[in-house]
């Protein structure tokens, strides 16, 4: 059996080695290292699978998030909702810009924002609405865009951790995730479901004029060279990374299929235990198992963290301490916000490693493995 990873990217790379190598190669020789014509051919791709007009490409998905809120002219004050229980990506750009979060709770099966929660914390400085798609799920967007809609509202997607996820509305139409709100911010981040082999991110919409405004901010604020509008950034997708991402999105679906795939073995593993719940998997939506989370009760977490380690089994915990409860937003005052599931949450999730590589034995010693120990 192979040493299990939280996400084998070797073993990944092995199958599709000849198209990789093949296409770094390419921008090897032709060195148009810097917007080369490999980063407008994925964003066309990109655009095409997602379903959207506009694929803008980016640095990194923190940029991503950066760049749409700079490009919707959110101004120092205005309020961003979004929910405490993400990475620290979502939650510091607002910080940055000098806008406020507003902290929400989550819901206790998704982990993703309340719909709830969002309508009692709108207030007439409200802006704007981060929902994060959080594991491979996406929130109830039905819901949230509805909110959006009566309120004037942006809604940003973090796209980051479910990009190919499926959106069913009551309507019978079905959307991706990243296709729903204003924009959308995702990452190539190496690990996720489509990643590069470095950093890069993208940002996507429906919005002619807002395409132009973020193509403008990533650029320095310019439309034409040497010409700069608005306060912008330098934020820029790297050459040979959209050239492999470009070969990696033909085998989005099947990477997919594989991760869930997985979690059905996991889901049978751990069926009926009473000290485990399995991830919820929302009706309305296709789970796409960025992670496998599990929700721990009346389990030492920690020990069996150490415990799968002592059996050469990595884990994680995603997260440990929600945004809310960091001291980079103790000056907002957000300690004091009251998350309870949140708080909850952070407590008893653990994550198990999940990935398009994964052998059926690696799976069976895992759940063995955590079954020895929860018993």
């Amino acid at each position: 059996m192979r040493p299990i990873q939280m996400v084998d990217l070797k073993q990944q790379y092995r199958k599709i080695k000849e198209e990789v190598d093949a296409a770094v190669i390419n921008v090897l020789e032709s060195s148009a290292f810097i917007n080369g014509p490999q980063v407008q051919s994925f964003a066309t791709a990109l655009a095409q699978y997602n379903g959207v007009q506009h694929v803008i490409p980016c640095a990194n998905g923190t940029d991503a998030l950066q760049i749409s809120m700079m490009a919707l002219g959110l101004q120092p004050g205005d309020e961003v909702i979004t929910p405490s229980f993400t990475y620290i990506a979502t939650t510091e750009v607002i910080a940055l810009l000098r806008l406020t979060p507003v902290f929400v709770d989550v819901d206790p099966q998704t982990f993703c924002m309340d719909a709830a929660a969002l309508q009692k914390a709108i207030t007439p400085k409200t802006k704007a609405i981060v929902p994060v798609h959080l594991y491979g799920q996406a929130a109830n967007m039905e819901e949230i865009l509805k909110i959006a809609e009566a309120h004037n509202l942006f809604v940003i997607e973090d796209n980051a951790q479910a990009i190919g996820s499926d959106y069913y509305f009551s309507d019978g139409t079905t959307k991706k995730t990243g296709s729903l709100g204003t924009c959308s911010g995702t990452s190539f981040f190496p690990s996720k479901n489509l990643g590069c082999y470095g950093d890069g991110g993208a940002i996507l919409t429906n919005d002619d004029a807002l395409a132009a405004q973020l193509r403008m901010v990533a650029n320095h604020g310019q439309s034409k060279r040497y010409y700069h509008d608005v306060v912008g950034c330098n934020s820029r997708l790297d050459t040979i990374q959209a050239a492999i991402l470009e070969i990696k999105l033909r085998y989005l679906d099947s990477y997919i299929d594989a991760r869930r795939k997985v979690a059905d073995g996991y889901d049978a593993a751990f069926a009926g235990h009473p000290k485990i719940t399995t991830p919820f998997r929302a009706p309305y939506c296709k789970h796409v198992f960025h992670q496998y989370t599990l929700l721990l009760e009346g389990v030492d977490r920690n020990g069996l963290v150490d415990h799968l380690a002592s059996q050469g089994i990595p884990s994680m915990i995603y997260y440990p301490v929600p945004a809310h409860r960091q001291q980079m937003f103790a000056s907002f005052g957000a300690d004091a916000t009251n998350l309870p599931v949140t708080d909850w949450l952070t407590e008893r999730v653990v994550s198990l490693p999940i990935h398009t590589e994964m052998e059926e034995g690696q799976l069976q010693y895992i759940t063995k493995s955590v079954l020895d120990y929860i018993r």
